[in-house]
């Protein structure tokens, strides 16, 4: 016999199991012993009957075994309707106990009302045990999947890029020196060069689902100094609306799809439901929509701040790209290119060829069609200051590169605004910011 997971005990009435998981409780009666057992897909009822010499052994074992101790339980699975658990119980034969907990845990990971975030952190590995916490990775990993799942059935080669590179890939400034030998290297702000390397090699379509690297002191809910990476880049395209429309079309698979699998789950545990979207989704110029931010909610900022969008800027654009296009999604366009890394594509008049991606209220792409032409980008490159830092990168160019854009999705970012959570450090598996780099 093979262990079986919880939520598939269903197709195994009155067969003989081996089930493992945590001690979740224990009711101790005058003539049965309940044991609620817990693996990462659900709970399940173990019953003893004290009255059976047989049993003995087991209701002793029972008696003295702490909470959140590991065990191995075979037995036969019957189906009881007057058991509110799912309408089923373990008859056991014999219990192994795998693990012996301690008798008290840190903090009681079932009401995380009652203990403060970053004690969670210190002990996420409890912390993640919590039911919500487990189904949320539950919901990232599924999301992820379906991203995957569009850009395969699109033709598209996954690859992996080095995390410890000779350059800083977005700029001189927020990086990480790390001791390379007899020399500095710095960790990888985004594997951006390598997946230009891969459209100057004739890869066409490629991703990557990596870490990536921002030493930036910033302490905010969306912030952190390492994170999940969703990175994608495609050739031959004619501008970045292809980019764009690309992108809203992955997002839209993939939401359609967790939506089947978790829809009814994610309304239920966490409150939120997922608003599967239209296409194509709406688009506005920077300008225009600052404009419609002063005249609808009497939004100004000076004119030397709206050459990005300001964090209150983009909570308000939500409500705009509701009201305006019944939408949650928002493409803002016409960003000034001196704001914008160095590979980006500018046209004739200097205007940036690319876009952000907001999504309820908070940015979650940066993208653009990438400067290919070699003369072009080493002139870009010297504008920066970076030619020298970046000439192996400018190789890439010199031997035919083919029209190219891309853009990448913060995952953890991601799944904080699918499931309406507050900060990404609880949608990090570990997170990392600046006071933290522990567990």
């Amino acid at each position: 016999m093979e262990n079986i997971n919880i939520n598939e005990l269903k197709n195994h009435y009155d067969d003989e199991v081996i089930i493992n998981g945590f001690v979740d409780n224990i009711r101790n009666l005058q003539w049965v012993q309940f044991i609620i057992l817990r693996d990462n897909t659900g709970k399940v009822q173990v019953t003893i009957e004290k009255s059976e010499e047989s049993n003995k052994e087991m209701v002793e074992l029972i008696d003295s075994l702490p909470l959140e101790s590991t065990v191995k339980i075979i037995g036969k699975l019957v189906e009881s309707p007057k058991v509110k658990l799912n309408g089923m119980e373990i008859i056991p034969s014999s219990i192994e106990v795998t693990s012996k907990s301690d008798e008290e845990l840190p903090f009681n990971f079932k009401d995380l009302q009652s203990v403060n975030l970053d004690t969670r952190l210190d002990y996420r590995f409890i912390d993640l045990r919590n039911d919500k916490n487990s189904f949320m990775f539950q919901v990232q990993s599924m999301l992820v999947r379906y991203m995957r799942e569009y850009l395969y059935n699109n033709n598209f080669t996954e690859i992996h890029t080095p995390k410890i590179i000779g350059a800083a890939s977005e700029s001189g400034a927020d990086v990480f020196e790390v001791k390379y030998f007899d020399r500095v290297a710095y960790l990888a702000q985004s594997p951006q060069f390598y997946k230009q390397m891969a459209m100057a090699s004739g890869f066409n379509r490629i991703f990557e689902v990596a870490p990536c690297f921002r030493a930036e002191n910033s302490n905010t809910s969306r912030h952190a100094t390492e994170f999940t990476s969703f990175d994608v880049e495609l050739s031959y395209i004619d501008s970045y609306d292809d980019v764009m429309n690309l992108e809203a079309e992955m997002l839209t698979y993939a939401l359609e799809k967790t939506n089947e699998v978790y829809g009814d789950k994610i309304k239920e545990v966490f409150g939120t439901e997922i608003v599967v979207p239209k296409l194509p989704f709406p688009s506005m110029k920077l300008a225009d929509v600052y404009k419609e931010l002063e005249v609808r909610y009497g939004y100004k900022v000076d004119d030397v701040e709206k050459t990005d969008l300001t964090t209150e800027a983009e909570r308000l654009c939500y409500r705009l790209s509701q009201e305006m296009f019944n939408h949650e999604f928002l493409f803002v366009t016409d960003f000034p290119a001196e704001k914008r890394a160095f590979y980006h594509m500018r046209d004739e008049n200097g205007r940036l060829m690319g876009y952000d991606l907001l999504w309820r209220g908070t940015e979650i792409t940066t993208g653009a069609q990438r400067e290919h032409r070699y003369d072009e980008i080493v002139k870009n490159a010297k504008e920066k200051g970076l030619d020298v830092d970046v000439k192996f990168y400018l190789e890439f160019f010199k031997y035919g590169c083919p029209p190219h854009g891309g853009f990448a999705i913060g995952v953890d970012r991601l799944t904080m605004l699918l499931l309406g959570i507050s900060s990404v450090k609880e949608t990090q598996f570990l997170f990392r910011g600046p006071n933290r780099l522990n567990p």
